[in-house]
Order: structure tokens, then sequence, then C-alpha cells
């Protein structure tokens, strides 16, 4: 099945957000989702977008995503953050992620960026394989931290 990748619309953003919730089902978190399709505009169009996307299309369906976002390091200076690499299930081995993948590398470069980087759940063997062939090192001595919506609120500042 042959498809394109390019950069998103924001008419596209409803088949984005499907593909959201399809990774979510995935990782097994049906139901944290909290983004909806007026933030996506919002957020990802017009004059000061927070992100930017790629979408892989096929038959004039979306059928994967790559969304990113810039980031600064103060080691390295400027990097990109890629949010969520994600291919429909019905895609998924037909090239589809490796071709996203490419798209933001090739952004990056053009950009000057000095990392892109990314998460991945440590029981997801397919994807940190799929990585790792690509040449991405898997930093599995590096935690997550995060503070949600309630941390945030809660915070303790003493």
């Amino acid at each position: 099945m042959d498809f394109s990748i390019r950069d998103a619309r924001e008419t596209d953003m409803e088949q984005v957000l499907a593909l959201v919730q399809e990774l979510a089902d995935f990782e097994k978190e049906p139901g944290a989702v909290e983004v909806n399709l007026l933030d996506l505009k919002k957020h990802g169009f017009g004059n000061d977008p927070m992100f930017h996307c790629f979408v892989a299309e096929s038959v004039d369906k979306i059928v994967g995503i790559a969304l990113i976002y810039p980031r600064y390091s103060t080691w390295k200076g400027p990097v990109i953050h890629l949010e969520d690499l994600i291919v429909t299930q019905s895609m998924r081995g037909k090239g589809v992620g490796s071709a996203l993948l490419d798209r933001v590398v090739s952004h990056g470069k053009s950009l000057g960026v000095k990392r892109i980087s990314w998460e991945v759940l440590d029981w997801n063997e397919p994807a940190i394989s799929f990585y790792e062939s690509k040449g991405a090192k898997v930093m599995r001595d590096w935690d997550v931290v995060q503070l949600d919506e309630m941390g945030i609120q809660q915070y303790k500042n003493n």
C-alpha cells in the first residue's frame, strides 16, 4: 500500500486525535487522553504553534503521525522532542514508521538541532528494537519525571 508523508493540516486533527487515542489504548491507558480536537487545532496552528506534526497519508486516510516540538538543552543547545510516533495497527511493518522518523530527522537536520529525543515504554520491545536499528540510543538508566495537573496544583513550595 502506498503512502506519502506531509506536514499536517488543521483539517487532519480529527484523524490525528483518533491515532492518539489508538496509542493510548495500545499503552493500556484508554482514559488518559485529555486533549481534544479544539486543543489540537488551537495549539498546533495559528501565529504561535506549540507543535509541528507530520502525517503519513494513504488513500486520503491518515495512517501515522510524528508530533514534535522544540526544546533547549543546557548542554547541547537546540533540540527537538518527538512526543509521539504513531502508526495505525494495520500499517505497522510497512515502512510508515521509518518514513515518519526519516522526516523528523531530516527536519531536525535542516533546523540544525543537536539532538532529537523521545521516550519509549520499557515493555515495548518492538519499538525499542526499531529505534535501536535506526541508530538511536535507548537510555535505560534515566527515569522520566513529571508533574501532572494535580501535582502542579499541589506542588509544595518550601
